[in-house]
Protein backbone atom coordinates (compact mmCIF):
# COMPACT_ATOMS: atom_id res chain seq x y z
CA UNK A 1 0.00 0.00 0.00
CA UNK A 2 1.31 3.48 -0.85
CA UNK A 3 1.26 6.08 1.91
CA UNK A 4 2.13 9.73 1.41
CA UNK A 5 2.49 10.57 5.10
CA UNK A 6 4.48 8.87 7.83
CA UNK A 7 2.57 7.81 10.93
CA UNK A 8 5.07 9.36 13.34
CA UNK A 9 5.19 13.01 12.34
CA UNK A 10 8.11 13.68 14.71
CA UNK A 11 10.43 11.46 12.69
CA UNK A 12 12.64 13.78 10.66
CA UNK A 13 13.55 11.31 7.95
CA UNK A 14 12.24 11.31 4.41
CA UNK A 15 11.73 8.28 2.17
CA UNK A 16 12.25 6.96 -1.35
CA UNK A 17 9.50 6.06 -3.82
CA UNK A 18 10.41 4.19 -6.99
CA UNK A 19 8.13 4.07 -10.03
CA UNK A 20 9.34 1.43 -12.48
CA UNK A 21 8.19 -0.52 -15.51
CA UNK A 22 8.69 -0.93 -19.24
CA UNK A 23 8.58 1.64 -22.01
CA UNK A 24 5.12 3.20 -22.48
CA UNK A 25 3.90 2.06 -19.04
CA UNK A 26 3.19 5.53 -17.64
CA UNK A 27 6.21 5.91 -15.31
CA UNK A 28 6.85 9.55 -16.14
CA UNK A 29 3.11 10.29 -16.11
CA UNK A 30 2.90 8.99 -12.54
CA UNK A 31 6.04 10.87 -11.52
CA UNK A 32 4.63 14.14 -12.86
CA UNK A 33 1.28 13.49 -11.13
CA UNK A 34 2.92 13.07 -7.72
CA UNK A 35 5.19 16.10 -8.18
CA UNK A 36 2.32 18.37 -9.24
CA UNK A 37 0.32 17.31 -6.19
CA UNK A 38 3.28 18.19 -3.98
CA UNK A 39 3.55 21.63 -5.62
CA UNK A 40 -0.17 22.18 -5.17
CA UNK A 41 0.43 21.59 -1.45
CA UNK A 42 3.03 24.40 -1.53
CA UNK A 43 5.93 22.03 -0.98
CA UNK A 44 9.33 22.95 -2.37
CA UNK A 45 9.90 20.65 -5.35
CA UNK A 46 12.88 20.12 -7.65
CA UNK A 47 12.98 17.72 -10.59
CA UNK A 48 16.10 16.31 -12.24
CA UNK A 49 16.81 14.24 -15.31
CA UNK A 50 20.02 13.04 -17.00
CA UNK A 51 21.32 15.34 -19.72
CA UNK A 52 21.44 12.38 -22.12
CA UNK A 53 17.63 12.29 -22.22
CA UNK A 54 16.70 15.07 -24.65
CA UNK A 55 14.07 13.22 -26.70
CA UNK A 56 11.25 15.72 -26.19
CA UNK A 57 12.88 18.75 -24.61
CA UNK A 58 16.24 19.75 -23.16
CA UNK A 59 14.78 20.90 -19.84
CA UNK A 60 11.21 19.60 -19.51
CA UNK A 61 10.34 16.14 -18.23
CA UNK A 62 7.74 15.04 -20.79
CA UNK A 63 5.60 11.91 -20.77
CA UNK A 64 4.56 10.02 -23.89
CA UNK A 65 1.14 11.66 -23.47
CA UNK A 66 2.79 15.11 -23.65
CA UNK A 67 2.23 15.87 -19.97
CA UNK A 68 5.21 17.89 -18.78
CA UNK A 69 6.95 19.58 -15.86
CA UNK A 70 10.07 21.74 -15.75
CA UNK A 71 13.27 19.97 -14.71
CA UNK A 72 17.00 20.53 -14.33
CA UNK A 73 19.18 18.33 -16.57
CA UNK A 74 22.32 17.11 -14.80
CA UNK A 75 25.31 15.18 -16.21
CA UNK A 76 25.88 13.09 -13.07
CA UNK A 77 24.12 12.10 -9.85
CA UNK A 78 26.63 14.08 -7.79
CA UNK A 79 25.12 17.33 -9.12
CA UNK A 80 21.71 16.66 -7.58
CA UNK A 81 22.46 17.34 -3.88
CA UNK A 82 24.12 20.63 -4.81
CA UNK A 83 20.92 21.80 -6.53
CA UNK A 84 18.37 20.26 -4.18
CA UNK A 85 19.17 22.29 -1.07
CA UNK A 86 16.07 23.32 0.86
CA UNK A 87 13.69 21.02 -1.04
CA UNK A 88 10.84 19.07 0.49
CA UNK A 89 10.45 16.79 -2.53
CA UNK A 90 12.97 15.73 -5.18
CA UNK A 91 11.86 14.02 -8.38
CA UNK A 92 14.27 12.10 -10.63
CA UNK A 93 13.28 10.83 -14.07
CA UNK A 94 15.04 8.17 -16.21
CA UNK A 95 17.11 7.08 -13.21
CA UNK A 96 18.48 4.07 -15.10
CA UNK A 97 20.73 6.42 -17.10
CA UNK A 98 22.49 7.77 -14.01
CA UNK A 99 25.73 6.38 -12.58
CA UNK A 100 25.63 4.13 -9.51
CA UNK A 101 26.14 7.13 -7.22
CA UNK A 102 22.44 7.92 -7.68
CA UNK A 103 21.67 5.25 -5.04
CA UNK A 104 23.73 7.01 -2.36
CA UNK A 105 22.41 10.41 -3.45
CA UNK A 106 18.79 9.29 -3.03
CA UNK A 107 19.46 7.70 0.34
CA UNK A 108 21.35 10.76 1.60
CA UNK A 109 18.45 13.00 0.56
CA UNK A 110 15.92 10.72 2.24
CA UNK A 111 18.05 10.60 5.40
CA UNK A 112 18.03 14.40 5.49
CA UNK A 113 14.22 14.52 5.48
CA UNK A 114 13.47 14.77 1.74
CA UNK A 115 10.77 12.81 -0.06
CA UNK A 116 12.53 11.33 -3.10
CA UNK A 117 10.46 10.12 -6.07
CA UNK A 118 12.40 8.18 -8.72
CA UNK A 119 11.13 6.90 -12.07
CA UNK A 120 12.97 4.61 -14.46
CA UNK A 121 13.11 1.43 -16.53
CA UNK A 122 13.62 -1.59 -14.31
CA UNK A 123 14.88 -3.72 -17.23
CA UNK A 124 16.91 -2.97 -20.36
CA UNK A 125 16.05 -4.18 -23.86
CA UNK A 126 17.71 -7.54 -23.07
CA UNK A 127 15.38 -8.14 -20.15
CA UNK A 128 18.15 -7.59 -17.56
CA UNK A 129 18.04 -5.27 -14.51
CA UNK A 130 18.92 -1.78 -15.72
CA UNK A 131 21.80 0.11 -14.10
CA UNK A 132 21.16 1.35 -10.55
CA UNK A 133 17.40 0.62 -10.62
CA UNK A 134 17.50 -2.69 -8.69
CA UNK A 135 19.51 -1.05 -5.89
CA UNK A 136 17.09 1.88 -5.75
CA UNK A 137 14.15 -0.52 -5.58
CA UNK A 138 15.84 -2.48 -2.78
CA UNK A 139 16.44 0.59 -0.60
CA UNK A 140 13.12 2.35 -1.33
CA UNK A 141 10.21 2.37 1.12
CA UNK A 142 7.67 2.23 -1.71
CA UNK A 143 7.96 0.59 -5.13
CA UNK A 144 5.24 0.99 -7.75
CA UNK A 145 5.55 -1.21 -10.84
CA UNK A 146 3.41 0.05 -13.68
CA UNK A 147 2.63 -1.89 -16.85
CA UNK A 148 2.07 -1.12 -20.49
CA UNK A 149 -0.21 -3.13 -22.79
CA UNK A 150 1.47 -5.69 -25.03
CA UNK A 151 1.24 -4.64 -28.67
CA UNK A 152 1.10 -8.29 -29.80
CA UNK A 153 -1.24 -9.95 -27.29
CA UNK A 154 -3.10 -7.22 -25.41
CA UNK A 155 -1.87 -8.66 -22.10
CA UNK A 156 0.06 -6.68 -19.49
CA UNK A 157 3.53 -5.80 -20.77
CA UNK A 158 6.66 -5.42 -18.65
CA UNK A 159 9.37 -5.87 -21.31
CA UNK A 160 10.76 -3.21 -23.66
CA UNK A 161 11.48 -4.91 -26.97
CA UNK A 162 13.97 -3.17 -29.25
CA UNK A 163 13.01 -3.54 -32.90
CA UNK A 164 16.43 -2.77 -34.36
CA UNK A 165 19.62 -4.86 -34.21
CA UNK A 166 21.50 -2.09 -32.37
CA UNK A 167 23.13 -3.69 -29.31
CA UNK A 168 24.09 -0.46 -27.51
CA UNK A 169 22.76 -0.50 -23.95
CA UNK A 170 21.52 3.10 -24.21
CA UNK A 171 19.49 3.88 -27.30
CA UNK A 172 16.97 6.67 -26.92
CA UNK A 173 13.83 6.06 -28.89
CA UNK A 174 10.06 5.92 -29.09
CA UNK A 175 7.53 3.71 -30.85
CA UNK A 176 9.70 3.44 -33.96
CA UNK A 177 12.47 1.79 -31.91
CA UNK A 178 10.63 0.03 -29.07
CA UNK A 179 7.40 -1.75 -28.28
CA UNK A 180 6.08 -3.04 -24.95
CA UNK A 181 5.62 -6.80 -24.82
CA UNK A 182 4.36 -9.43 -22.41
CA UNK A 183 6.77 -12.11 -21.21
CA UNK A 184 5.52 -14.67 -23.74
CA UNK A 185 5.60 -12.28 -26.71
CA UNK A 186 9.02 -10.92 -25.73
CA UNK A 187 10.70 -14.30 -25.48
CA UNK A 188 9.05 -15.60 -28.63
CA UNK A 189 10.51 -12.68 -30.61
CA UNK A 190 13.85 -12.94 -28.80
CA UNK A 191 14.18 -16.62 -29.68
CA UNK A 192 13.15 -15.95 -33.29
CA UNK A 193 15.80 -13.22 -33.60
CA UNK A 194 18.46 -15.52 -32.12
CA UNK A 195 17.47 -18.31 -34.52
CA UNK A 196 17.74 -15.88 -37.43
CA UNK A 197 21.28 -14.95 -36.32
CA UNK A 198 22.23 -18.63 -36.05
CA UNK A 199 20.86 -19.35 -39.52
CA UNK A 200 22.86 -16.45 -40.93
CA UNK A 201 26.07 -17.77 -39.33
CA UNK A 202 25.45 -21.28 -40.68
CA UNK A 203 24.94 -19.96 -44.21
CA UNK A 204 28.31 -18.12 -44.24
Amino acid sequence: MFLENTVNQEEQFGWIEVICGSMFSGKTEELIRRLKRARFANQRVEIFKPTVDNRYDDEMVVSHDSNEIHSTPVPAAANIPLLASGCDVVGIDEAQFFDDEIVQVCNDLANSGVRVIVAGLDMDFQGKPFGPMPYLMATAEYVTKVHAVCTRTGNLANYSYRKSDNDDLVLLGEKAEYEPLSRAAYYKLKMAKQQQKNDTKDSI
